[in-house]
């Protein structure tokens, strides 16, 4: 385990709730709105380090198949690694992103029942217009676009909440959000997705 870790970054999130997932004003107690919770995400890194293992530049994503309150636990989850990673930056990275490394994370040890693979992969994480494109060969096809609001920055947000990934959120829509892997095929388009400027940290 690394001694110290952080990340600043992006985060894009898609999933099968309508507009807007109630996971995040409740924490992860409500049910989703489907019953059961499909969900990728991919995350881009502007900065970051795991120890002396610096991490920035690269990008991460993951599939999450959890079948009701994201609190109960129980989580599948696939990762996908960048794969610009160095060997200790990819090692670094999955002890993070599976809650291994304590900090932000952490809370990953107790709902993860199951850990699919992880995938050393192609990624590219890109701004689109007002929104955002994830897309990982033949896996991940998404484009997410933000709600837009009356005033500020034209953009819908929720705001200074205790949600694990980030105090502020921007409601989006997954105008086009496909994933393919494990068995899943997935059309997500049309539904509930998120953006967030992320500070993780541990551990």
């Amino acid at each position: 385990m690394a001694s110290t870790w952080k990340i600043s970054g992006e985060l894009v999130l898609s999933c099968n709730c309508e507009v807007f997932c109630p996971c995040v004003i409740s924490l992860g107690k409500a049910d989703p709105s489907q019953g059961a919770c499909h969900t990728w995400w991919g995350l881009h890194i502007n900065e970051g380090h795991a120890g002396d293992e610096k991490l920035d530049g690269l990008n991460a994503a993951m599939l999450m198949d959890i079948p009701g309150p994201l609190a109960h636990g129980d989580w599948s989850i696939g990762l996908y690694l960048d794969e610009r990673a160095s060997p200790a930056a990819g090692d670094a990275l999955t002890e993070i992103l599976t809650g291994k490394s304590g900090g932000t994370t952490s809370w990953f040890k107790i709902v993860v029942s199951e850990i699919l693979d992880v995938k050393r992969v192609p990624i590219t994480f890109e701004k689109d217009g007002k929104g955002w494109s994830v897309q990982v060969p033949k896996i991940i096809d998404g484009n997410v676009q933000p709600i837009e609001g009356p005033g500020g920055d034209g953009l819908t947000r929720v705001t200074n909440s205790a949600y694990w990934v980030a105090p502020d959120i921007v409601v989006c829509t997954g105008t086009r959000s496909r994933f393919r892997d494990w068995g899943r095929n997935w059309d997500l388009s049309g539904k509930s997705a998120e953006y967030a400027r992320v500070e993780w940290s541990g551990p």
